[in-house]
């Protein structure tokens, strides 16, 4: 039970840093986010992402184009703002950081 809660609270923390690094790529739908979420392994469903994505645009971290579609109603496409493309390049030296830790105090039990 606590090896779970533990795994479950890593997966959360990460999640946003997993979000902002797919929106960076370009221009997303929602589920093609959640899509590639999956394929990370890192499973998601809507009622994760879109309070995400909403907290991260009103952050200031994202924007969205509504986009017309020929098979439905028109559909939000989310990119990053440059404070954005800011938070990604902060998260990504402080998942340098983590890294070293982890493989770091790997090897002090050796």
């Amino acid at each position: 039970m606590i090896a779970e809660n533990t795994q479950t609270q890593m997966r959360k923390g990460i999640l946003e840093y997993c979000v902002l690094l797919i929106i960076s790529k370009g221009e997303i739908y929602a589920s093609d986010i959640i899509a590639e979420l999956k394929k990370a392994k890192l499973l998601v469903v809507e009622g994760t992402l879109y309070p995400l994505l909403t907290r991260l645009k009103n952050n200031g971290l994202l924007s969205y184009n509504w986009v017309e579609s020929t098979s439905g109603p028109p559909r939000k496409y989310y990119l990053l703002t440059e404070q954005g493309r800011d938070m990604v390049n902060r998260l990504d030296v402080t998942w340098m950081e983590l890294s070293y830790a982890i493989e770091t105090s790997k090897q002090i039990k050796q």
